[in-house]
């Protein structure tokens, strides 16, 4: 009821503000100032990347390497019986000395639970745990569950169907060493990238968040952990309750608890996880409304712990603000576009070609994110990086905005649901061994059975 209420008076007050700009204040100024103010922002987060890259270039980041706490890395799996025999030996794989496998069967339908029972007996390392089919859904509650039977200092969250380097966790755990720090999240790329055009946009939409995540690590902003790659403190775990379980997007939620604590979150951009992509439209877009549903769900819950937390430092506080925009932007574009829209059908004054007009500019704006994000990350042509930013910037607009509009009125109007609309594994053919490296970090990918 409070995430409702919140969020009918955060719509109320935006068009309030709509109504009062559109009849007394020219939209000059308001695109001059929704410019202004994004590109200050990004100006700002660039500005601090390029110190941090001299400041590095002279003094390199001491790392203590001899920082070895023993590892759980914990494993969910739901219907997995595809995939998990491969992850699991990729795991093991990992040449960190100190850790273990938790693999957590949550009331598979098919042969999840005895794969897992049969990796325990065959691995020293693996440790297998069969929830109850009545038990209490979701990924929280599976970790939450196992928490307890974990031996870690820290802790390791994977996806069934996540890929890593043998050096993931020599390379990841000592950024996890400083006190303050609470969690480090990997990069995550996608796999089978080129399966089809869905696959290639995801890929380069985890380009642009891979971006935004570097951008915010540089000012020590309010970065994210994204539920795969994610190594957690169990000091850190146990601050804020573990996970929650009336949550849909654990990894969002926790990471706004981490950072209401004082908790500080970092991101290893050399250090990739891979994963699969959705390949197909529908699913995907339930992936993508599970993904919106629960950040926006996560701040209205955390509201006030978000303005007014006395351990969140000021810098956390104003990049979290700014983030919220990215879901608040798209229904003030849609709004101002509906209500021109039906002063002009009524013939009355509008401002309907400078509401448009802002479209294109915002569009724009994400339009060069990706660009500077495919052309760094993903290492295109410049030709190519023109055309997937065009492409993948259409794909975003098209998936988010219309999603973000039916979150916003699913809250208000309908009962909040548990509906984690879990993302299906296996389907296609994926890379073992794909290079963390930059440099050959290329397009083509040798492919061959999971």
């Amino acid at each position: 009821m409070i995430e409702r209420i919140v969020l009918t008076i955060i719509i109320a007050f935006l068009w309030l503000f709509l109504f009062i700009f559109q009849n007394y204040m020219s939209t000059f100024w308001a695109i001059l100032f929704l410019c202004g103010f994004m590109s200050l922002y990004c100006i700002y987060m660039q500005i601090a990347l390029k110190h941090q890259k001299i400041k590095l270039k002279k003094k390199p980041e001491e790392l203590n390497w001899s920082y070895k706490p023993f590892v759980s890395v914990m494993i969910p799996a739901h219907n997995e019986q595809d995939v998990i025999e491969k992850t699991v030996e990729n795991i093991l794989a990992m040449d960190y000395e100190k850790f273990e496998v938790v693999l957590i069967d949550d009331r598979s339908e098919d042969n999840t639970a005895e794969k897992l029972k049969e990796l325990e007996q065959k691995y020293d390392k693996v440790k297998a745990i069969i929830r109850d089919k009545d038990a209490f859904p979701g990924k929280s509650a599976v970790l939450n569950e196992a928490l307890p039977q974990t031996k870690g200092e820290a802790i390791l969250v994977f996806d069934a169907d996540a890929r890593v380097k043998p050096d993931f966790l020599t390379k990841l755990v000592p950024h996890l060493e400083k006190d303050s720090v609470g969690a480090v999240q990997a990069r995550k790329v996608i796999i089978n990238r080129e399966e089809n055009f869905l696959t290639r946009c995801q890929d380069n939409e985890y380009a642009l968040d891979t971006h935004f995540q570097v951008g915010r690590n540089s000012i020590k902003g309010a970065v994210e952990l994204r539920g795969n790659g994610e190594l957690i403190k169990k000091e850190a775990l146990l601050d804020i309750n573990g996970w929650n379980n009336y949550t849909i997007t654990d990894d969002l939620d926790m990471s706004t608890r981490l950072h209401i604590k004082g908790w500080d979150i970092r991101f290893c951009a050399d250090v990739c996880v891979y994963e699969e992509a959705v390949v197909r439209f529908i699913p995907l877009l339930k992936q993508r409304r599970r993904w919106v549903e629960g950040s926006i769900r996560r701040y209205l819950e955390h509201f006030w712990g978000v303005l007014f937390s006395k351990d969140m430092s000021l810098r956390v506080s104003i990049d979290m603000i700014a983030y919220i925009t990215e879901f608040i932007l798209p229904f003030w574009m849609i709004s101002e576009i509906c209500f021109q829209a039906f002063k002009y059908v009524k013939e009355s004054p509008n401002c309907i070609m400078s509401s448009l007009l802002v479209s294109v500019i915002v569009c724009g704006f994400f339009t060069i994110g990706l660009l500077y994000s495919v052309r760094r990350y993903n290492h295109l042509s410049r030709l190519q990086s023109v055309i997937q930013a065009v492409e993948t910037g259409v794909f975003l607009c098209c998936v988010w905005f219309p999603i973000v509009v039916f979150i916003v009125f699913k809250i208000i109007f309908f009962k909040k649901t548990m509906d984690w609309g879990k993302t299906q594994h296996g389907v296609t053919k994926i890379v073992e061994n794909k290079p963390d490296n930059e440099s050959e970090n290329t397009q083509e990918q040798d492919k061959q059975t999971v």
